[in-house]
């Protein structure tokens, strides 16, 4: 059988197909690729922001984008690899980086963040998406259960929230 292009796999992914999942978990070539998915949503959301914040939030957008990801992937693994894991169950941090990242392909709508009146609506639709999306990848790379796929997500948000978010919020308000 022919390998999927990178259109087909992002399109797939977005589809929430388990093979395309299983597909770029399998496909080590696939990393650099899926991180380049990662940065063009980063950039989607940016300019998604540009409306509300400028080119501050273009920038912002794709920086804490990419690095916001970055963290949460790791700690995805840690969660999901490590303290999850079962003798039926494995993941390597790659197997989860491409999956997590073929995730975010529907992040490519968050330039229609920019448009008036319904931009706000949209991105909080993609971002449920992405939610979903990121709970498929979850559960293919570490061969979970949906259940168990959906503990990692939320576990992993709530630690990244604690750890990233909020410190970094904190320090927003001091500085600024």
């Amino acid at each position: 059988m022919a390998q999927a292009s990178v259109v087909e796999r992002a399109i797939g992914a977005a589809r929430l197909d388990p093979r395309a999942y299983e597909d770029v978990e399998r496909d080590e070539a696939a990393t650099g690729t899926a991180l380049a998915i990662v940065v063009l949503s980063a950039i989607a959301s940016g300019i998604g922001n540009l409306g509300n914040d400028g080119v501050i939030g273009l920038v912002g957008g794709v920086v804490f984008g990419v690095i916001g990801f970055v963290l949460y992937a790791g700690i995805a693994y840690l969660v999901g690899a490590k303290l999850f894991a079962t003798a039926e169950t494995s993941a390597t941090w790659g197997q989860l980086i491409r999956t997590l990242g073929f995730a975010q392909a529907p992040g490519i709508l968050y330039v229609l963040g920019i448009l008036p009146a319904v931009g706000g609506l949209i991105r909080f639709i993609v971002g449920v998406w992405i939610l979903v999306a990121t709970i498929v990848a979850i559960r293919q790379a570490c061969d979970f259960s949906t259940g168990r796929a959906v503990l990692t997500a939320v576990v992993a948000w709530i630690i990244y929230l604690i750890f990233v978010v909020l410190p970094a919020a904190l320090l927003a308000l001091l500085v600024g």
